[in-house]
């Protein structure tokens, strides 16, 4: 394989996420095969858990969450522990749904044929991912290439990746386009008549003008004993809403932290580090090595960045630098470093280039060398070099496009050293034999574009750490928290008396990758799994700090407790209990004027309330006295007493009249409430078959 085709070989698509699946598997085989015994799990469970009595199991959610971390890291997206979680819990639902919709797709007879998946692969809608590396220079998707590499795929039947390609790929494609149809037939289930929709239509089109009288619930004292809130009264307001106050089994802690983060001495031992160092480094005649034997956090490049590509801190000061000077120690994120000024010369930001490769990994050096040979003389004798290279050339990234590639400035740390040498440090017009690992290239340099100053510059760096002794100090005083503080009381106690800061964290769930302030803290989590209420942790070293915690909560899954959900619903139901004793103070008042002097309120007015908005100009959101206010039983008498979001009002509409529509069409209105209907069939079909399966999670045991 040649080293363009280790960068943009049309087949990246496939070879990234197929070796990707294949180590994983290889890695994962004795991780699997130990855990029946004693290894990575600790006993005989290689289950995550179960869908409605279907196993899933770990090595295949590997595979899937390894799957997608990969694609998102070939986005260029950064995979940090945050993302992780996310993508943890986007491949168990995956798992879920795909178990519940199964099903439904055998039930209705749904399948995917091979025409249809074929289709899929090199039809019109190719997927993202063949239309990105299937693109041809006109900007149009070239089927025929993917279809060849395709063929070439599945001929190696004894290969990993063609088998990864047909066990993981081709099902996946097939599963979202059975969804498809799944959705598409749900959605064309929806039907809203004519009549309905002119009706919205009219509706919306009323205003309504009202007087009212309205009672805030702050005119009420919060001492009264009639409006006290018990925790009867919450439970009875919450068990009416079930699915509102519905919650995840989590737990909830107090935590003490011990800062393990380099002091002020830390620092300047590793400044000082670095300035005994930076005169021997200015006079090393290899940086390269000198890097190496000084164990550099930042490796060495061997090759030159654009000055618009230079971006480090004092930029500008490096680059004036003379050839050989050094500039540092400087702060860079969290690392001293010193630079040093190789070299500068003048490069381009692009290349154009086309190659022929005779392979070293499939031929002799020997046969290689000499067949490359026999090419050039033919190339220099009249042979077309686009011919040569559809005929002879080992990399099939680009021999059929007469060898050729274009490659940016940036991506020269990713070529064959002696390659990105040839074709950038060259000239326009000049070829070469050059001889790589992957073989011998016949390369040509078509064009160079945007050229700018370079610089070749090493850096020493060496991150600003603590010491031995900032850690020990740290652990020791942790550990002498945690031995001194066995319960909850003396927790408490300990950290008055030290002056430590309790900091919470809440909603701690089983399956969680990392606490929010604490950062990645897994093995913190499993212990919150085990411990009981009040139980004090040994220390944690999460990042820079050592951690003591207590557990403090423990929330069940199902209906919140009184005690929880009680700052959530508190302020509701007190005002419930206020607008029975606002209603008692209006009694049996029948007139406006009767209820105002009742309550020691005014009778107000509003002269165009909608039907079509909840909102009461200088009242607020009131949707109950809206609805109110077009009930035509209200236009003759005033209205009960009506216990809103604010206020308990009482209302008597004046009249009734209607706006222009504005020229709506009844018909586009009905086809839009259709379109938005349809739109969600599918989000709801999975969600209600979610909430009907009976999904058992045990990734907290082995995760």
């Amino acid at each position: 394989m040649s080293i363009i085709q280790n960068i943009r070989d049309k087949a990246a698509w496939l070879v990234f996420i197929i070796i990707a699946l294949s180590l994983l598997g290889f890695l994962l085989m004795d991780s699997v095969s130990g855990a029946r015994g004693r290894g990575i799990f600790g006993g005989n469970q290689t289950s995550l858990g179960s869908v409605n009595g279907q196993e899933i199991d770990y090595v295949e959610f590997q595979k899937r969450l390894q799957l997608q971390e990969s694609q998102l890291q070939q986005q260029g997206y950064p995979i940090n522990e945050m993302m992780r979680q996310n993508i943890q819990e986007q491949v168990w639902n995956q798992f879920i749904e795909e178990n519940v919709l199964e099903n439904e797709f055998k039930k209705l007879g749904l399948a995917v044929s091979s025409q249809e998946l074929n289709d899929i692969l090199f039809g019109d809608n190719p997927p993202a991912d063949f239309r990105q590396q299937f693109t041809n220079e006109n900007g149009q998707y070239d089927a025929n290439k993917a279809k060849q590499a395709v063929d070439a795929l599945k001929k190696q039947k004894n290969d990993p990746m063609a088998k990864n390609f047909t066990e993981q790929y081709l099902p996946a494609l097939a599963n979202f386009r059975l969804r498809e149809k799944y959705t598409a037939l749900l959605a064309n289930t929806y039907y809203i008549p004519k009549w309905m929709a002119e009706k919205t239509a009219a509706e919306n089109s009323q205003i309504a003008a009202i007087k009212f009288v309205a009672v805030p619930y702050n005119t009420i004292s919060d001492s009264l004993p009639e409006v006290k809130v018990t925790d009867e009264d919450i439970t009875a307001y919450i068990s009416k809403r079930k699915e509102e106050f519905k919650q995840e089994a989590s737990r909830s802690i107090s935590y003490v932290s011990f800062s393990a983060a380099p002091t002020t001495e830390d620092t300047a031992a590793v400044r000082t580090n670095l300035e005994n160092l930076r005169e021997e480094f200015r006079n090393a005649s290899d940086a390269a090595q000198f890097l190496t034997r000084n164990n550099s956090d930042v490796p060495y490049f061997d090759g030159y960045v654009l000055k618009s590509r230079l971006q480090v801190p004092n930029a500008d000061t490096i680059r004036e630098l003379p050839d050989g000077a050094v500039y540092g120690p400087y702060i860079d994120g969290g690392n001293y470093v010193v630079a040093k000024m190789l070299g500068k010369r003048s490069l381009p930001d692009s290349v154009k280039c086309r190659h022929i490769l005779i392979s070293t990994q499939t031929n002799t050096d020997s046969v290689a060398k000499s067949r490359i040979d026999s090419i050039v003389g033919a190339i220099r004798g009249g042979a077309s070099f686009a011919a040569m290279a559809a005929q002879f050339s080992e990399d099939p990234g680009s021999k059929d496009n007469g060898g050729e590639y274009d490659f940016g400035s940036q991506q020269m740390g990713n070529l064959a050293k002696e390659f990105a040498d040839f074709i950038f440090y060259g000239s326009t017009g000049e070829k070469k034999v050059v001889k790589t690992d992957f073989g011998y290239h016949y390369i040509e340099v078509l064009n160079q574009k945007g050229f700018e100053q370079a610089y070749k510059v090493a850096y020493l760096s060496r991150p600003i750490m603590a010491s031995q002794q900032t850690e020990n100090t740290a652990s020791g005083a942790a550990n002498q928290f945690a031995g001194e503080s066995r319960n909850a009381k003396s927790f408490d106690e300990n950290a008055n008396k030290k002056n430590l800061t309790k900091l919470i964290a809440q909603e701690i769930k089983a399956n969680d990758i990392m606490i929010p302030g604490l950062g990645s803290s897994r093995q913190l989590v499993r212990w919150v799994n085990e411990a009981s209420i009040g139980e004090v942790s040994e220390p944690f070293n999460i990042e820079d700090k050592y951690i003591v915690a207590v557990l403090t909560e423990i929330n069940k899954e199902g209906l919140m407790s009184p005690v929880k959900a009680r700052a959530l619903v508190e302020f509701q139901v007190r005002n419930q209990k206020k607008a029975e004793v606002i209603k008692k103070k209006i009694g049996t008042s029948n007139t406006l004027d009767a209820v105002a002097a009742a309550t020691q309120q005014s009778v107000l007015s509003a002269d165009s309330v909608k039907f079509s908005s909840p909102f009461i100009p200088n009242v607020g959101q009131e949707p109950k006295v809206i609805g109110a206010a077009f009930n035509k039983a209200y236009q003759s008498a005033v209205s009960a007493p009506i216990a809103g979001n604010g206020a308990v009002f009482v209302l008597k509409t004046e009249s009734v009249s209607a706006v222009s529509d504005g020229g709506l069409n009844a018909e586009e209105q009905r086809k839009m409430m259709m379109q938005q209907m349809r739109q969600s069939a599918g989000f709801r079909a999975v969600d209600a078959l979610r909430k009907a399966a009976t999904v058992k999670d045990e990734r907290a045991k082995v995760l």
